[in-house]
């Protein structure tokens, strides 16, 4: 395998196998979660040529690979799983330190949210594309919404979302430690048709309420829904562990499973269901409040600030909320304001480009501004601009200016995008292209051309220092 001398070089460097609590990938980078994250050798990665960057945060120690991180993981797990050899670690140490280091409220939160989401961003982000594609489409009357080839490939970018809560199940269940497919069978009972059906049903005048057990059942549309599955998913869980405790290791497998649907189940229905339902509206409204206070300074800042975030892992913080937006208010306003942010990194990327006179800059600052098209910025930030310092900063300007563009005219996106060139049809509204879609379109090249500007201008002079590879900021 083409990865293999890499696999090992970034298993050791964490600290060896026995040191894995387990291992994720998104677009960039892999995320390990050590037990002992002292053990790791941060400088020994940070040498290597393969290696973008290191960042420690979220409790994750993140190293940060590029486009071809799905290849990199494979070869560890393939590493792993024939015998790797771990590193010479102190055990009861590693134990230890792992139980003295308490992670804060928020390092914990985003290690949970990263830990859910990221298994799905790749499947949403195209769901999301497909939809755009299709509202496109349908605004160039390319299609018609009762065409068969439209019925056919909305229900495939709308499956994914549409049983949300069965996706969510699986992955939370991995990510809370318990049975995951338990847990998606949760989630399969919240969207099961007889369950809508009874939703829709409630709905009706004069219609006869249920009850389970005696007790009255308010039905939700729990479709697409975010919140409820997570919740009820980290209750079984914790239930799967405590009854391991008591039934008979001969019969466990059995009764187990059993007794988690049994009981979590109609608790999600008559209890966690509707509290979390209203903490989502809650969370949706309070987010509505803020953003039309003053949509323009919103723009501006989360344009400004949205690289840092990435850089601090600080954005998981708002994926569920994005999410979240779209399921309980049909469009989201958070993921146009980021779009600016990750284009104008590309636009310092590219007035990189244009100011080296070394081909190895060169080359590296031309890749950098492809892939940030596509809404891939970790090797623009940590190969470019970041070390160079001005340019990330002109980036930050430049995604300030074209995020009060976009947020001046509200622009939503009614599927979930990743922030790229490719988002631009999941701004399109059901009545057609209007003013936000074009206010999109133009923060976007205001946000490239004035980091590229200020960039080729004042971000380095024409004899051009030998950049080197800066270490990303930690977080402890």
């Amino acid at each position: 395998m083409a990865y293999e001398k890499l696999a090992s070089e970034i298993v050791e460097a964490v600290g060896g196998a026995a040191n894995i609590d387990s291992l994720v990938h998104c677009a960039t980078r892999l995320r390990f979660k050590l037990v002992n994250m002292s053990a790791a050798k941060r400088e020994l990665l940070q040498e290597n040529p393969a290696v973008i960057a290191v960042v420690e945060s979220g409790g994750q120690f993140q190293v940060v690979i590029g486009n071809h991180v799905g290849d990199v993981f494979s070869a560890i797990q393939s590493f792993l799983q024939h015998g790797g050899t771990a590193a010479t670690i102190d055990h009861e140490e590693t134990t230890k330190a792992a139980k003295d280091e308490k992670q804060g409220i928020l390092s914990t939160f985003i290690d949970i949210v990263s830990g859910i989401f990221t298994p799905l961003l790749g499947i949403m982000a195209a769901s999301g594309i497909l939809k755009g594609l299709l509202a496109l489409g349908v605004a160039t009357q390319v299609l018609t919404t009762s065409s068969g080839t439209y019925q056919i490939f909305n229900a495939a970018s709308d499956a994914l979302f549409f049983f949300f809560p069965v996706a969510l199940g699986y992955t939370s269940g991995m990510k809370f430690g318990g049975n995951p497919y338990v847990t998606m069978a949760i989630g399969g009972a919240l969207v099961h048709p007889s369950m809508i059906a009874a939703f829709h049903a409630q709905q009706l005048p004069d219609a006869a309420g249920l009850e389970f057990l005696g007790i009255p059942v308010t039905f939700m549309n729990y479709a697409a829904s975010v919140m409820p599955i997570i919740f009820a998913a980290f209750v079984s869980c914790k239930l799967e562990k405590f009854l391991k405790q008591y039934i008979p290791s001969a019969v466990t497998n059995l009764f187990t499973p059993l007794l988690c649907i049994m009981i979590t189940t109609p608790l999600t229905f008559l209890l966690i269901g509707p509290a979390a339902t209203w903490v989502s509206h809650l969370l949706a409204s309070g987010f509505e409040f803020i953003y039309s206070a003053s949509p323009m300074i919103a723009g501006v800042v989360i344009g400004a600030f949205w690289q840092v975030f990435v850089i601090f892992g600080l954005h998981w913080g708002f994926v569920p909320i994005m999410i979240n937006n779209l399921s309980v208010l049909g469009a989201d306003t958070i993921g146009p304001l980021c779009l600016a942010a990750v284009l104008a990194q590309a636009g310092a990327a590219l007035g990189v480009f244009l100011k080296a006179r070394d081909p190895k800059t060169r080359a590296l600052a031309s890749s950098a501004f492809t892939t940030g098209l596509f809404g891939i910025t970790e090797p623009a930030i940590y190969g470019v601009t970041l070390p160079r310092k001005r340019p990330f900063i002109f980036g930050c300007i430049g995604g300030a200016l074209g995020g009060g563009i976009i947020g001046l005219y509200q622009t939503k996106v009614f599927s979930f995008a990743l922030p790229s060139i490719l988002a631009f049809p999941q701004y399109i509204p059901s009545t057609g292209v209007d003013a936000s879609v074009w206010a999109a379109i133009v923060g976007s090249v205001v946000g490239i051309v004035i980091a590229a500007t200020l960039t080729f201008f004042f971000g380095e002079p024409r004899e051009e220092k030998a950049a080197t590879r800066a270490p990303a900021p930690a977080v402890k």
